[in-house]
């Protein structure tokens, strides 16, 4: 309900047509029921704790979610029911929108990154949030309607609904990191001054995560009986998937090194990611293997393990978008202060709260209990710490976004020098983006390694 919406919807919708040259997405009215599917289902999953709340977890897994918290466990398939909704309709415009929607002079390698992870978020979202769906009805027919389809007792399958579950939940996770990569191969150029290295390797290992990525859902199963040969086949493909992750990785730290890079808050958000994604990646791809993963099944190791890719990952990418387009999207600068405050605090929470589980789970700790032995108190009071930390480095980046808006500094319409088409209109824009479309006449990252200042106008023209 939160980096979905953000990363896809917010960024997606915000800059895909204005880097493209579009005047709007292809089907606004399609957009807008997308959006306002989301809030009823937000009022849904929120209102279903009133009804006792679903006792069956994020994975709702039958028998458990059929037996338990009857009204909230239907509330909540209905929410995330409309949730992928949402997302196969907005999935279905980004779509259409980058086919067709981009400006004539536009060639296909001067599309920015960003639009190429967005394309590859949309179809890897149109391909498996059916299948999530589809299950859920099935279990909501189980609940409320006497069919047994996941029912053991009357003949049902539950390992099935692991497998309908999986192969959407696991690939939610490039749908939420995926916009992100893209997000960072436009913010790591602009502010390290240096063109990105390995275009065409960055935009077709998106593609490749989309494919690969659909490809790995059972090791989430390894512990559910599933054949050798099947744990053989899962953990070689999991592997294969950090491959285009590591090329995207390659990339950046590439374009970095020897770049003029302008330690901006964006773009400590973006190193910080980069450190921490890399150490999230590693203990994903020990968990990939079958013997390990079975090792560290259910334990804190897990959530270590997610929380270093999802927050370390996503909430910064988040975050570094923010301080980079913020000045597209209202006109003024944030608090480059504060924004260094709020990294840091937000970077040592991240580590103090995340990096402990890893030893937590090493050490035999469960996760999803309430209770847990004593020898586990030091390492839980560390976490604890830096969640309050984390909890804290809200204050200033809220402060920050206020007081900004209202009275930050002006910052003209290219605060960053950056290339992209979206620098080369006002800031904020206009209602339809541009008064004349405009002409592309240079890639959209030709920075000069010997100018710290580019001419935006000798890469785009605005003359039709």
């Amino acid at each position: 309900m939160w980096i979905v919406p953000s990363a896809i919807g917010g960024f997606g919708n915000y800059l895909v047509p204005l880097m493209l040259g579009a005047r709007d997405m292809a089907f606004p009215k399609l957009n807008a029921i997308a959006f306002w599917l989301n809030p009823p289902a937000g009022a849904l999953l929120l209102g279903s704790f009133y009804f006792g709340g679903s006792q069956s977890g994020w994975t709702a897994y039958p028998p458990l979610s059929l037996i338990t918290a009857h009204h909230a466990q239907t509330m909540w398939i209905l929410a995330v029911v409309l949730v992928g909704t949402s997302s196969i309709l907005g999935s279905v415009n980004f779509v259409i929108t980058i086919l067709k929607m981009k400006v004539p002079s536009m060639k296909w390698d001067q599309l920015p990154l960003f639009c190429w992870a967005i394309l590859a978020t949309s179809v890897l979202a149109l391909l498996s949030t059916p299948v999530l769906a589809a299950g859920l009805v099935l279990l909501l027919f189980d609940l409320n309607f006497g069919t047994s389809f996941f029912k053991p007792d009357a003949g049902g399958n539950v390992v099935i609904y692991q497998h309908l579950f999986w192969f959407y939940s696991h690939p939610a996770v490039y749908l939420m990191i995926l916009p992100i990569f893209g997000i960072m191969s436009e913010v790591i150029p602009v502010h390290a001054r240096k063109p990105i290295f390995g275009y065409k390797a960055i935009a077709y290992s998106s593609l490749a995560i989309c494919l690969v990525g659909l490809f790995v859902w059972v090791h989430h199963m390894f512990t559910s009986g599933t054949p050798g040969w099947m744990r053989m086949f899962f953990t070689i493909s999991t592997l294969i998937v950090a491959v285009p992750t590591g090329v995207k990785i390659f990339g950046w730290v590439a374009t970095l090194w020897g770049g003029k890079i302008r330690f901006t808050s964006a773009m400590l958000f973006a190193i910080g990611l980069l450190s921490m994604f890399v150490m999230g990646g590693l203990s994903g791809v020990t968990m990939g293997t079958a013997p390990f993963d079975i090792h560290v099944h259910d334990t804190y190791y897990v959530v270590g393990h997610f929380h270093y890719v999802l927050f370390g990952g996503s909430v910064f990418g988040i975050y570094a978008g923010i301080y980079h387009w913020f000045p597209k999207m209202t006109g003024r600068m944030l608090n480059e202060f504060w924004g260094r405050v709020h990294f840091a605090l937000t970077f040592i929470g991240t580590n103090l709260t995340f990096l402990p589980m890893h030893e937590l789970g090493l050490q035999g700790m469960p996760r999803r209990v309430a209770m847990y032995d004593p020898q586990f108190i030091t390492l839980n009071q560390i976490c604890t710490i830096g969640a309050f930390v984390l909890a804290a480095s809200v204050i200033p980046f809220t402060i920050n976004i206020i007081w900004s808006w209202i009275a930050g500094q002006k910052a003209g319409d290219n605060p960053w020098n950056a290339l992209t088409l979206e620098w080369t209109t006002s800031s904020p824009p206009l209602i339809e983006n541009w008064e004349v479309l405009p002409v592309i006449t240079h890639g959209p990252y030709d920075y000069g390694i010997d100018n710290h200042i580019v001419d935006t106008t000798s890469a785009v023209s605005t003359n039709c």
